[in-house]
C-alpha cells in the first residue's frame, strides 16, 4: 500500500499542475483551451486526458480545487489516489468523446465527479464500516453536488459531470471487486468467491 504521505503529496502536485497550466493558459489568453477535449475528432483524442487540466478561468479552477482537495484526502483513506485519478480521467475522458456535445470541453469537474461517484459507491461495494463512514461523510460534505448532473447549461460540460460520476463508480466496483482477488492470489490464497 502506498503511504499516505506520499498520496498526499501527490495530492498537492496534483492541483499545484493545475494552477501552473493556468497560469501559463491565462499568459496566453486561453490559448491553452484548444486542447480541450472534442468529441470524436480522432485527430484530437489527446483532449480525452488534457481537458482536466484545463479551465475557462481562475474562477473555473478555484471552485474546483477546494471539492479535489477535500475529496482526494478522503480516498486517499481507502484506495490509491493516482489510480482512481487516472481511471476517471481516462474512462469518463473516453465518455465524453463518445457521447458528448460538440463543443471544446475543458475542467476539473469530472474529476470531482469522479471522486464523489467513488466515494458514494465504494461503501456500498465493500460494505466496510470505514468505506460506509466516508460515504455518509461526503454526502454530508458534498451532497448538493447532485445538482451538477442535473445542470444542463449550454456553458456546463455536464457531459463531464456526468461520465465523471459514472466512471468514479466503476472505479469503485472494479477495486471492491478486484483487489481483494489480487491480494489473495499475491499470498497464495485461493482467488474464487
Amino acid at each position: 500500500m502506498i503511504k499516505r504521505s506520499a498520496q498526499l503529496k501527490w495530492l498537492a502536485g496534483f492541483i499545484a499542475l493545475l494552477w501552473i497550466i493556468e497560469g501559463v493558459n491565462q499568459l496566453t489568453g486561453g490559448g491553452l483551451r484548444l486542447y480541450g477535449l472534442i468529441p470524436r475528432h480522432t485527430e484530437l483524442m489527446y483532449g480525452v486526458v488534457t481537458a482536466p487540466f484545463l479551465h475557462g478561468n481562475v474562477e473555473h479552477l478555484l471552485g474546483n480545487t477546494v471539492p479535489l482537495a477535500l475529496l482526494g484526502i478522503l480516498i486517499i483513506q481507502l484506495r490509491p489516489l493516482a489510480f482512481v485519478t487516472c481511471f476517471v480521467i481516462l474512462v469518463s475522458g473516453l465518455l465524453v468523446w463518445i457521447f458528448g456535445r460538440m463543443s471544446i470541453h475543458i475542467g476539473a469537474s469530472g474529476v470531482v465527479m469522479g471522486y464523489w461517484g467513488f466515494l458514494l459507491s465504494y461503501g456500498l461495494f465493500t460494505r466496510s464500516f470505514k468505506a460506509v463512514a466516508f460515504s455518509l461523510l461526503t454526502i454530508l460534505l458534498y451532497g448538493g453536488l447532485v445538482y451538477t448532473l442535473l445542470d444542463f447549461s449550454r456553458q456546463v460540460s455536464f457531459e463531464a459531470h456526468i461520465a465523471g460520476f459514472i466512471s468514479g463508480i466503476l472505479c469503485a466496483w472494479w477495486l471492491a471487486k478486484f483487489r481483494p482477488l489480487i491480494r489473495r492470489k499475491k499470498r497464495g490464497g485461493k482467488a474464487s468467491d
